[in-house]
Parts: C-alpha cells; structure tokens; sequence
C-alpha cells in the first residue's frame, strides 16, 4: 500500500498522539489534541481523525473519550496502548499532593470531572470495585517514594469517607482547604497522616478535620 499523504495539520495531530502516548500511557482527547495543533474546532480534529483512520495510521473505538490508538505498523509507534474494550473507564480528576498539602478550591475536591478526562485501567488492577466508584489523581511530590509511588504517578481510588490505619488515602483537611495523599493511622483524638519518606515528618490533625475522599488502590506509571 502506498504511503498516504499526509496534510500538515494530519503530521500535527499524528505526531502530538505519539509524543502524548510517550509521555503519559494513555491517549490525549479531542480537546487535547486541537488545543495542542492549534485548532479551536473539535468537529475539525475530528474530522482529520478520521482521515488517519481512513490511512490506516489510528484506530477509533467508539464512543470512548480517549479510544485512540495507533496502528501497529507504524514504525514510529512509542508505545503499545491496550485495547478500551478490555479495560475500565476512569475519570481522571485533577492532581494530588504526595508531599506538603496542596491547596484546593473546596470540598468537594475529587467529585467533578470533565467526560473527556477519562483513562484506560485494565480490570486486573481494580480486582472487583465498582468502576463507578473510582477516580484517578495525576500525583505531585515525593513524599510516598518508599510506598512505590513518585511524581507523576496516576493513583487509582476508590471513593470512601472511612480508612483503616495503614491505608493510603487521598484527603481533605478542611480547616486548612487543602488535600493531601498519605497513610492514614487513627490516634485517639487525632489523626497522623505518614508520608512514605524518611526524609520528611508525619502531619498531625485533629480528627474531626480530617476527611478521606478514597483508599489507593493501584498506581499507573509512565515508563521512558
């Protein structure tokens, strides 16, 4: 088969899909793509989507927010992307802090999501939850490096307002307005949120200004 030719918007968006796969092990959205190549229209990305199916160059799964993946023949092909039909569809909330508390808008951090923000978690690293009980958080800091997870790490949670010591958990200090990950131990009156890093000291809060917005329950990492 002849090698298609390729507008230069088509180059644009083909290459921006391989660099984003690289870079983050998922595939970008619509809205990504067009704000990274430059086109305010979504119908437009979609269109020269489309096309790059038509060439051969990507395929679509349908109705999937991020359902792109490249074809196995190119030779340019970064990484190997599972198929969505095998995996779970995960909203992809927003990013926390696994060092100092990170300031955050209110409580209801964790809860809100844009459709288009969702990731590809195969089955196996969620065991038996709910889907529809889960969010990822893109992860900041180093501060639980010992517990296997560093900057720019994606955690999987599962959403729940109750913790047994020892878990890791995403939290919300409400007097502070800032969300935290940590394990989570319960000490009397108090409780001791331990970062996984020697080098850093444990945070201690009062109880009752302490909510858990949900328990880790696997860790995606991006491999370069």
């Amino acid at each position: 088969m002849d090698q298609p030719k390729l507008s230069t918007r088509q180059k644009n968006i083909l290459d921006f899909i391989q660099r984003f796969l690289a870079d983050n092990g998922y595939p970008p959205t619509i809205r990504e793509i067009g704000e990274a190549v430059d086109i305010a229209s979504t119908s437009v990305v979609n269109y020269n989507l489309n096309k790059l199916v038509e060439y051969d160059l990507l395929e679509r799964a349908p109705e999937v927010s991020r359902g792109l993946r490249l074809v196995n023949n190119q030779p340019t092909m970064p990484v190997s992307v599972s198929d969505p039909a095998f995996g779970l569809q995960v909203p992809l909330v927003g990013k926390i802090a696994a060092s100092m508390p990170l300031p955050v808008a209110g409580e209801d951090f964790g809860y809100y999501y844009d459709a288009d923000d969702m990731i590809e978690v195969p089955q196996h690293m969620i065991g038996s939850a709910d889907s529809q009980d889960l969010f990822a958080l893109r992860v900041t800091g180093d501060s639980m490096i010992d517990a296997m997870v560093a900057e720019g790490d994606i955690v999987i949670l599962k959403r729940q307002e109750i913790a047994n010591n020892g878990d890791m958990v995403a939290v919300w200090l409400t007097e502070r307005g800032e969300t935290t990950l940590k394990h989570y131990f319960h000490e009397g009156g108090r409780v001791r949120l331990q970062p996984a890093n020697p080098t850093m000291e444990p945070i201690y809060v009062d109880a009752d200004k302490v909510n858990v917005q949900g328990r880790v329950l696997a860790v995606m990492r991006t491999l370069h």
